[in-house]
């Protein structure tokens, strides 16, 4: 974990979250997305009983993370690999959640696969003002559309702050890593577009960008973000040999981060400063044993139900309202 001093009281601090869900889908065919393989009747029997067994861990993840720092749910929690609206209802509904005032902001994108980005907010915390999604004109070889997820701007007032928020889940690199690279540099594009437009209506605004990126916080994509805006990314610091957000062939990647505008450093500047960063892997949320000891216990393994919540572990930052 890495932060700035802490001497707030609790009250007044917040985290703000981001988690790869790992396919939350219902258990409906939606002819319209190819959500095939989420199904009662395909190979990886997709039933009832598991989707609530799903809403419940990831409700149980969502309602922990940055517990330890403030004693309550996150204000601000970042989705990706969302179906739809259903879900997000029913996983507000879910067993750990359905106390904590959380209302959502979500868009249909035409990602082939049926998966979106959303955004969970406390109500009580967090009034939206503006929402909009940013749609990634990108082509297949052929030269036909290439349809994948929408970038998610929520702009509102944080306990009376004005902040925006950014989420991404950016192309992966399940092609190669160089031959999907074109696909990540125009994500990294819109997100420079929207910045820019923010910045410009307002020099000062608070503005938090988070994401599955499939990039590393050293990738080019995300470099360049960081350097044009003047932005800080404490994610930076948290990947090791030893430790990500995901792990591919014994290797960790920190393709989850959550990095924002400067001002949220200067205490002198705004009533919100940014206070810890950290990525939540709690014990319960890896495997505990055999060759894979330690990796996110995910809830497929190809078409193998294991039962677990992610191939994804949360990041979070603390923030504290100097109020």
């Amino acid at each position: 974990m890495i932060g700035l001093p802490n001497n707030t009281n609790q009250e007044h601090m917040h985290t703000i979250a981001f988690y790869n869900s790992e396919n939350l889908f219902d258990i409906y065919d939606d002819k319209k997305k190819y959500d095939n393989d989420m199904l009662p009747t395909t190979d990886k029997r997709w039933t009832r009983k598991r989707y609530n067994e799903k809403l419940k861990k990831i409700g149980q993840v969502i309602a922990n993370i940055g517990k330890k720092e403030t004693e309550k749910h996150p204000a601000i929690v970042g989705l990706a690999e969302i179906e739809n609206a259903k879900v997000l209802k029913d996983l507000i509904a879910s067993k750990h959640l359905d106390a904590c005032n959380y209302k959502f902001v979500h868009y249909e994108s035409k990602d082939e696969r049926g998966i979106d980005v959303a955004l969970l907010y406390d109500k009580t915390l967090f009034t939206v003002e503006h929402s909009e999604i940013f749609f990634l004109e990108l082509y297949n070889d052929a030269g036909l559309p290439d349809y994948t997820r929408d970038l998610l701007l929520v702009s509102g007032e944080l306990e009376g702050i004005k902040t925006h928020f950014i989420v991404n889940h950016w192309a992966s690199r399940r092609e190669g890593q160089k031959e999907t690279e074109h696909k990540r540099i125009a994500g990294s594009n819109k997100v420079a577009e929207i910045i820019s437009n923010l910045k410009r209506n307002d020099p000062e605004a608070i503005i938090i960008v988070m994401g599955d990126f499939n990039d590393n916080p050293s990738s080019y994509t995300i470099k360049r973000l960081i350097e044009g805006f003047d932005l800080y990314n404490p994610m930076e610091s948290l990947r090791t040999y030893a430790r990500g957000t995901t792990k591919h062939k014994r290797q960790w990647f920190m393709f989850d981060q959550i990095f924002f505008s400067n001002n949220l450093l200067n205490e002198t500047e705004t009533s919100l400063r940014f206070d810890k960063a950290d990525i939540f892997d709690a014990d319960f949320l890896k495997i505990s044993s055999g060759k894979f000891k330690g990796a996110p216990f995910r809830t497929y393994l190809g078409k193998k139900y294991k039962g677990g919540y992610s191939d994804h572990f949360p990041v979070y930052i603390t923030l504290k309202n100097n109020i």
